[in-house]
């Protein structure tokens, strides 16, 4: 059974900067996506980035230029670094991973999920 575990959010002012986790345990593909989604309150949850296992990585347009998805293998940890953080990226980031391709994440669908770890962005 795979469990995600997210941390690292928090409160920030416009123009700050978070740095968030999502350790995986009991993962055992040799191949897999990793990703980060965000849910902001009255909204539909949206894909923010993923990476897949040779490190191609896929970004929202509305983040691109500012997060950055990277990975550790030895670790089985996956982050995403939030620059320039704006008020509209408030929200609960969800950690999600599947294994193989990024079939999954790509239609929003991955087969496994953090808690989430709540980012909050003031003016």
């Amino acid at each position: 059974q795979v469990h995600l575990v997210e941390s690292g959010g928090g409160s920030v002012q416009a123009g700050g900067s978070l740095r968030l986790s999502c350790v995986a345990s009991g993962y055992t593909y040799t191949r897999w996506c990793r990703g980060w989604f965000r849910q902001a309150p009255g909204k539909e949850r949206e894909r923010v980035a993923y990476i897949d296992s040779m490190g191609v990585t896929n970004y929202a347009e509305a983040v691109k230029g500012r997060f950055t998805i990277s990975q550790d293998n030895a670790k089985n940890t996956h982050y995403l670094q939030m620059n320039n953080l704006k008020p509209e990226d408030t929200g609960m980031y969800y950690c999600a991973a599947e294994g193989g391709s990024c079939y999954s994440l790509n239609s929003d669908r991955p087969d496994y999920w953090g808690q989430g770890t709540q980012v909050t962005v003031s003016e």
